[in-house]
């Protein structure tokens, strides 16, 4: 069953704030599958002024950020895993174009595995309706990961 999750509500089940927090908005989840939503790009984003003053953009790894958050909120939307931290295991990433100050960076998610506390998923990212960015991604929640490894 699919739902929206507002700022606020998003902070239950992506555990980065202000100002890392790359998401501003989760138009549509459906758990263990997909997320959709967006992040608002003003001129006030922190990162603007210095990269790069004379043609200010979003870097490129925060773009993977936004896609790997997103993915995140596919995962811990799941019963049993609000509030659980994610770590990067593998990210392949490809970027197709700026994104800049004034528009709005759309993502898309999809779970394409979930197996013992790893993910895999992919994303795409997308301003004015082109692919801005995209990437393949390994992710896991450690909590979970931990069960099946062998005791030392």
């Amino acid at each position: 069953m699919a739902f929206s999750l507002n700022c606020e509500e998003l902070k239950r089940f992506q555990p980065n704030r202000y100002p890392f927090l790359m998401i501003d908005y989760v138009t549509e989840v459906e758990p263990g599958k997909y997320a959709k939503g967006y992040k608002n790009l003003t001129n006030n984003e922190w990162y603007f002024p210095v990269h790069f003053p004379d043609g200010p953009n979003m870097p490129g790894a925060l773009q993977l950020e936004a896609m790997a958050q997103m993915l995140t909120v596919a995962i811990t939307t799941q019963e049993g895993l609000e509030g659980k931290v994610t770590h990067a295991l593998e990210h392949r990433v490809k970027f197709k174009k700026e994104v800049l100050p004034g528009q709005q960076l759309v993502i898309e998610a999809e779970v394409i595995s979930w197996r013992r506390g790893v993910c895999k998923g992919k994303a795409v990212g997308r301003t004015d309706g082109e692919v801005a960015c995209e990437a393949e991604m390994l992710i896991t929640i450690p909590d979970i990961l931990d069960q099946y490894l062998p005791k030392k």
